[in-house]
């Protein structure tokens, strides 16, 4: 079900993904290699502490009865920064990742603002990271499992149980500006301050922590649209109008 373009992006829930890992000849790369190598040269004069590992973006996307098919191949960190700061010319390819989206029992959802020496340093997230081939089983592309991961490493959070069982609800797909958002709300019993403070003795815990701090957003008013890119404030205008509909018809 499709919900319009908040911010330009499609907002689409799904019941089921099924993502898969395949051979792709990403010609972009070939035609670029100059760019790429300049770009990251220019990256690792701001951010010395980049690696240039192997990483998985979406060459293809089809979605049929609330079920998403997408097919991702491997390609080079350097590669994909080029292109994603190039505004992500080859419609072709997609920046696809996936996320869960910490909802706390009083109705606001937990963020991050990355630090100042990660890719994204200053901007605000939610905890995701771009698949890799840790993410991969078999010929499966885990996206439920590298989210559970990027929750778990940056925030110290959990999801209950077992991750199939845990993660069996609806997804929302924000789907637009070259990327694909694959993001999975999950509501924890706490609080939104005791959330956060679980965050934050995270954070304080590591010896390089990947997020500067924790944010909280408890409606439409606190969406940063300097620092929260557009798949972000697409997803929080969408969720929060909908839970402003659903107060509206609660008798």
């Amino acid at each position: 079900m499709s919900e319009g373009r908040p911010y330009g992006f499609e907002v689409v829930r799904l019941a089921h993904i099924e993502a898969r890992l395949v051979a792709y000849d990403w010609a972009w790369v070939r035609d670029n290699a100059e760019r790429i190598a300049e770009n990251w040269r220019r990256r690792l004069a701001l951010q010395p502490g980049l690696f240039d590992g192997p990483v998985l973006l979406a060459c293809g996307c089809a979605i049929a009865d609330g079920t998403c098919q997408v097919d991702f191949f491997e390609t080079r960190y350097a590669a994909f920064i080029a292109y994603r700061d190039g505004g992500s010319p080859d419609g072709h390819v997609a920046n696809a990742f996936a996320a869960v989206v910490p909802w706390s029992a009083d109705g606001a959802v937990l963020l991050g603002q990355m630090g100042g020496h990660t890719a994204n340093a200053g901007q605000i997230y939610f905890p995701c990271g771009t698949p890799d081939r840790d993410d991969v089983r078999g010929t499966v592309v885990d996206l439920a499992g590298s989210a559970v991961r990027e929750l778990r490493e940056e925030t110290g959070l959990a999801l209950p149980g077992d991750v199939a069982d845990a993660m069996a609800g609806e997804w929302a797909l924000l789907r637009g500006d070259g990327q694909l958002a694959f993001l999975y709300p999950a509501r924890f019993p706490e609080s939104a301050e005791a959330l956060a403070a679980r965050m934050e003795r995270h954070r304080l815990a590591e010896r390089e922590p990947e997020l500067e701090r924790v944010v909280t957003v408890r409606g439409q008013d606190a969406i940063d649209a300097g620092r929260m890119p557009p798949f972000v404030r697409a997803y929080l205008a969408s969720a929060f109008d909908a839970d402003a509909a659903a107060a509206d018809v609660t008798p």
